[in-house]
């Protein structure tokens, strides 16, 4: 069955006073059987995360990773140096590496075939701008997205899939205020994974797909109660220990074990 995952995306906030503070109220919390935890981080904070977690069940990871195994590609981060810290996880494809660095989907997908050539597990985001909601796009904007993936991952190896996680993030939702509904997520999670479904049944039934839009508090036992929602990728709560372990205990109330 899907553990749920909680997985914090710092974006570019952070020092190391505040980063110790947060991390040592992250680590403070009860080891979960159902949830898997982690911090996705800045780049300057991989060798602090890695001592401050050192032995501890909360992961870590990076908010992206090089589409290049190594060379004259500078500012870029490969996965081995990823590796070399101990990383878990690599956001590929977020919202704002799509919008504000123009990368199209085929870097995506290369990206996430980076990071599981190098045994770490790609954060494939996918999701809609308010536009493309309100055009009825929804479904052809997330499934080109996906597809693009799943087409390279699938073409090295077909089990291959079932490694990957995937994050619905609206668009409209980020750090507006806005939240799909519960019910509109789960519309979205579902189509997706029937996505899934169609290149590898046993990949739709081990992937989890993670909510990405503004989830809090006070709305994630909602949306993490839905079947197709399997935790969180968060943002402005991830940087408050409180707001955030919050989330992770709405995750274990609704953990499959």
């Amino acid at each position: 069955m899907r553990r749920k995952l909680i997985a914090g995306n710092w974006k570019m906030h952070g020092s190391l006073a505040a980063n110790a503070v947060l991390l040592q109220g992250i680590k403070a919390a009860p080891s979960l059987s159902s949830v898997d935890v982690a911090v996705c981080v800045p780049a300057p904070y991989f060798a602090q995360c890695r001592a401050e977690l050192e032995g501890a069940t909360v992961k870590w990871g990076a908010q992206d990773v090089s589409a290049h195994v190594a060379g004259a590609y500078t500012g870029e981060v490969s996965v081995a140096m990823l590796a070399d810290f101990g990383c878990r996880y690599a956001i590929v494809g977020h919202s704002e590496r799509r919008s504000y660095h123009a990368e199209s989907d085929a870097a995506v997908a290369q990206k996430a075939l980076r990071a599981l050539d190098a045994g770490l597990v790609p954060i494939v985001c996918v999701g809609e701008t308010l536009a493309e909601r309100e055009a009825a796009q929804t479904g052809a904007v997330v499934a080109r997205q996906l597809d693009a993936v799943v087409a390279v991952v699938a073409g090295v190896a077909k089990d291959a899939l079932e490694h990957l996680v995937i994050a619905y993030e609206p668009v409209w939702a980020i750090g507006t205020g806005k939240t799909a509904t519960p019910d509109m997520a789960q519309e979205v999670h579902a189509f997706l994974r029937s996505r899934l479904a169609a290149a590898s049944a046993s990949a739709a039934s081990v992937v989890r797909i993670l909510y990405g839009g503004s989830m809090k508090p006070d709305n994630a036992a909602d949306l993490l109660a839905m079947p197709d929602i399997d935790g969180g990728l968060i943002g402005g709560a991830s940087l408050k220990a409180t707001d955030f372990l919050a989330i992770v205990d709405a995750a274990s109330r609704h953990g499959k074990d």
